[in-house]
């Protein structure tokens, strides 16, 4: 059996292997969508950890959301994409800025209404082939 570092430990290191294979040979669209997906796991595991009250894990979490964001926001093309990469960063700004409004004041709310901005971003981005 393991123990309870021991199931995480291992749990990460499955979750690592299945989105590094998920990946490789993924194309362009596929990697964005990816990174959509491990996003919203990313703000979810934090959002519950601020509403248990795991600040160690929640900052971890919301580290991992906020590198995503970044990864995100700094693939942007404003010149190809015109308003709707200007719109997009303005998104994931305020994303960002509501993650750290959540772990400094201690509460889930901020957080969740990032959550709803960027899966609303990642459902249209699904509906594109």
């Amino acid at each position: 059996m393991f123990s309870s570092q021991g199931y995480a430990s291992a749990a990460r290191r499955y979750a690592a292997i299945d989105t590094s294979s998920r990946v490789e040979g993924a194309t362009p669209h596929q990697l964005v969508r990816i990174l959509f997906e491990e996003l919203l796991r990313a703000m979810d595991s934090a959002t519950l950890a601020l509403k248990g009250g795991d600040m160690a894990k929640a900052t971890e979490r919301q580290t991992r959301a906020l590198t995503i964001l970044h990864a995100l926001e700094s693939s942007l093309d404003f010149e190809k994409g015109g308003e709707i990469a200007l719109s997009l960063a303005t998104i994931y700004r305020e994303s960002r800025r509501r993650m750290i409004r959540a772990i400094g004041e201690k509460d889930a709310a901020p957080m969740e209404s990032a959550r709803a901005f960027i899966a609303d971003i990642a459902s249209a981005w699904d509906q594109i082939a």
